[in-house]
């Protein structure tokens, strides 16, 4: 790895780390990046789960206060963030590295949209749910946490979405509950990566130490921001990184290559 490709990892983890303490959309730019300097798109993705867990880590201590009063539902989708993790990580081993190359462009289009869209869903959630019930909500988390595990970009909205159903209204608690079931839910993934040997350890270590910076910043900054500004530019990115990723994956196919001789 060259030294400019050092600077860029850092500076995309660092931004990445504080979007994801706001508002969600670190993955837009991580993934990206490593793919950017030529890992495989599965070590990519197991690489940049890994280092993104320490900063849903130090987010979480940034939110401690916010955490206060929540072990009962903490304990519940925590435990159920874990499980789901890991079965997402596995589900990911298990995919072809070509298939799960022919799958970026959908899941980074299914991810912008799920986050362009999130408050609609939520709002939807709500009503379906709207006994505020914890078994819903726990069943709800599974297969969002699942994902997580998979892939995970936008995963944070629909973890939003499930306190939508259980009733929280005050958003700063409800992050600080969304990046305890990420921290949880990435951290066993991570695990499960580095066991199966899949994790790019040099990327890791610069984008860890660039995720802690931008996260804990973005998690200490996030009252004083404008969620509103912060999410267009979450949105632009991910549909900037969708489209790229379809010109890319069509071209290799050669959809494109015959009109470009």
């Amino acid at each position: 790895m060259t030294f400019t490709q050092a600077c860029f990892l850092f500076i995309a983890a660092m931004l990445g780390g504080a979007l994801t303490s706001i508002a969600s959309g670190g993955a837009f730019i991580s993934f990206p990046a490593l793919i950017f300097i030529g890992l495989p798109s599965i070590n990519a993705n197991a690489t940049g789960m890994t280092a993104a867990w320490l900063g849903c880590a130090v987010s979480v201590a940034a939110y401690r206060h916010e955490l206060s009063g929540q072990q009962r539902i903490s304990l519940v989708l925590g435990s159920i963030s874990l499980v789901g993790g890991m079965i997402g990580a596995l589900l990911l081993l298990y995919t072809p590295t070509s298939i799960f190359d022919r799958l970026i462009p959908y899941l980074l289009l299914f991810s912008t949209l799920l986050f362009t869209f999130g408050g609609k869903i939520s709002t939807l959630l709500h009503h379906l749910g709207s006994r505020r019930s914890l078994l819903i909500a726990s069943f709800m988390q599974f297969f969002i946490a699942v994902y997580g595990g998979y892939y995970g970009a936008g995963v944070a909205m629909l973890m939003l979405a499930t306190m939508e159903v259980l009733g929280m209204k005050d958003i700063h608690k409800m992050n600080a509950l969304k990046m305890l079931l990420m921290s949880l839910n990435s951290g066993f993934a991570a695990i499960t990566y580095i066991i199966a040997g899949v994790v790019a350890w040099q990327p890791a270590f610069l984008m860890m130490l660039g995720t802690v910076v931008g996260g804990y910043g973005g998690a200490y900054y996030a009252r004083k921001l404008q969620p509103d500004l912060v999410k267009r530019f979450v949105i632009i990115v991910g549909f900037a990184m969708t489209c790229y990723f379809f010109i890319r994956e069509y071209t290799l196919t050669g959809f494109i290559q015959p009109f470009m001789r």
